[in-house]
C-alpha cells in the first residue's frame, strides 16, 4: 500500500473486526472521513460530548503510527462491544456497519447533525457476503457486471474497475439504486497499469475500510490462427489476460497482509476468472488458451506464496457466456470472430456458430454470471482451498 497515511483506516476496521468475528463471525465495514469538518470533530472533549447528546455509541482513540498497537487500542476501547462511531484523534473518524448503508448512516448522524436512526444489527444483513469489501475488475458491463450484482446481492461492497468511464458510471449508479446508496464505486482503472491500480486500491480503502476480495475478471479475447495472428494483437491479449492479473495481485497483497497482521482471524480471496480454455487447449485460439493457461499458474503460485497470509487464491474456469457481449456484439463478438476465422466448418451464419457451440454442452446452455457467483462464494466460505482451478462449464470440461 503506498499511501502510509491511509493506514489506519484498516487498522480500526480490523480492531473492530475482532470484536465483530468473536460475536457472530463476520466483518465489518468502516467508512471513512477525513473532511477538514470531520478533523474538527476529533478532539477528545467535543467529540465525546457530541456522541452523548446524540446518543452515538462511539469510541475515540489517541493516534498510533504502528497499525497493529491502533488495531490493539482499539479493541480494547470497544470493551467487547462494537461503536457506530470511530474516532482517531488528529487523523479521521468513521461509521461502523454490516452494510455501507449502516456505516454511512452513523457517520452522517454525527458529521451532518442530523437525527438519522441507525442501528448496527446483523440480522438484516446477514448474507453470503456481509461485510465483504471487494474489487471486480472489468465489472461495468457482460460478465463482470453480471458477477458484480451478484455479490452486492449477498452483501458485498464493490469497486467497480474498468476502462469504459461512461458505462461504468451508469452501471453503478443502477447497481446503487438497487443495492443502497455508497454499495457501489466505479473507478477509471486501466488494469495493465499498475499506478492506475493502485488508485482503485485505495479507493476501496477510503469507500469500504480495506480490501477482501479481489476478483480478477478482466480479459480480452482475439482470435486467429498461427499465420494470422499478429504480433500486437498477441501481445494485447497476453498483458490483459496475464500480466494484468500479476499486476492487480501486487497492488492488492500490501494491504491484504497488513489487515491479516492486524486481525489472525480475517481470510481474504483472490479469485481469478480464468476460462475452460485455462483447461484444454483452444483451435485458432492459442492466444486466449495460453494467456489462460499461464493465469492457472500464477493463480498455484500465488497461492503457495501468500497462503501463511490468509489471503486464498483461486481461479474459476466458466464456461461461455453466450448471451454476453463477449460473444454476442454483433461486431466485435466472439461468434462473429469464430465465423470469419473459419473454427466452425460448414458455419455460414452466426445462428450455425452459437448452435454449434451450444450442442457442446452436456446441460446445453452456456454459462451465466449467477453460475460464477456461485463458485466465488463456494470459495470465499471455503478457508481449506486454495490454490485451485474450478471449473463451472456445465460438464463440457471435467477434470482428470
Amino acid at each position: 500500500m503506498n499511501n502510509t497515511n491511509l493506514m489506519w483506516i484498516p487498522a480500526v476496521r480490523m480492531g473492530l473486526c475482532r470484536i465483530s468475528y468473536a460475536q457472530n463471525g463476520l466483518p465489518v465495514f468502516f467508512v471513512p472521513d477525513t473532511s477538514e469538518y470531520a478533523l474538527s470533530l476529533v478532539t477528545k472533549d467535543k467529540f465525546e460530548k457530541i456522541c452523548r447528546q446524540k446518543g452515538i455509541p462511539a469510541i475515540i482513540v489517541s493516534k498510533k503510527d504502528d497499525p497493529v498497537k491502533l488495531a490493539d487500542e482499539i479493541e480494547f476501547a470497544s470493551k467487547k462491544s462494537i461503536p457506530h462511531v470511530v474516532a482517531v484523534e488528529g487523523t479521521g473518524i468513521g461509521g461502523v456497519g454490516f452494510s455501507v448503508l449502516q456505516a454511512r448512516e452513523a457517520i452522517e448522524s454525527l458529521i451532518n447533525k442530523s437525527d438519522v436512526s441507525h442501528e448496527i444489527t446483523v440480522s438484516s444483513v446477514n448474507k453470503r457476503l456481509t461485510g465483504c469489501s471487494a474489487i471486480v475488475t472489468g465489472g461495468a458491463q457482460g460478465f463482470g457486471r453480471g458477477i458484480a450484482e451478484e455479490m452486492l446481492a449477498e452483501g458485498a461492497a464493490i469497486v467497480i474497475a474498468d476502462m469504459n468511464e461512461q458505462t461504468g458510471i451508469i452501471a453503478v449508479e443502477e447497481m446503487n439504486k438497487k443495492f443502497g446508496k455508497g454499495s457501489t464505486v466505479f473507478v477509471r482503472t486501466d488494469v495493465t497499469n499498475k499506478a492506475s491500480i493502485d488508485l482503485c486500491v485505495e479507493a476501496a480503502l477510503k469507500s469500504f475500510g480495506g480490501v477482501d476480495m479481489l476478483v480478477s475478471n478482466a480479459g480480452v479475447l482475439k482470435a486467429g490462427g498461427i499465420e494470422e495472428m499478429d504480433e500486437k494483437s498477441f501481445d494485447f491479449v497476453t498483458s490483459v489476460n496475464y500480466k494484468a492479473y500479476f499486476l492487480c495481485v501486487q497492488a492488492v497483497v500490501p494491504l491484504m497482509k497488513l489487515q491479516r497482521k492486524c486481525c489472525e482471524k480475517h481470510f481474504m480471496d483472490i479469485i481469478q476468472i480464468n476460462s475452460k480454455s485455462g483447461l484444454e487447449g483452444s483451435n485458432k485460439n492459442f492466444a486466449y488458451a495460453g494467456s489462460k493457461f499461464g493465469g492457472i499458474g500464477l493463480t498455484q503460485s500465488f497461492a503457495l506464496e501468500l497462503v501463511e497470509y490468509g489471503i486464498k487464491v483461486n481461479a474459476i474456469c466458466p464456461g461461455n457466456y453466450y448471451e454476453g457481449p463477449l460473444w454476442s456484439d454483433p461486431e466485435k463478438g466472439l461468434f462473429v470472430q469464430y465465423l470469419r476465422a473459419g473454427k466452425v466448418p460448414g458455419a455460414k451464419t452466426i445462428e450455425d456458430v452459437k448452435a454449434f457451440y451450444v450442442g457442446k454442452v452436456p446441460m446445453k446452455r452456456g454459462c451465466s454470471p449467477a453460475d460464477v457467483a456461485k463458485a466465488i462464494f463456494y470459495l470465499h466460505e471455503q478457508n481449506y482451498e486454495t490454490g485451485q482451478a474450478l471449473p463451472v462449464t456445465g460438464g463440457q470440461v471435467m477434470l482428470n
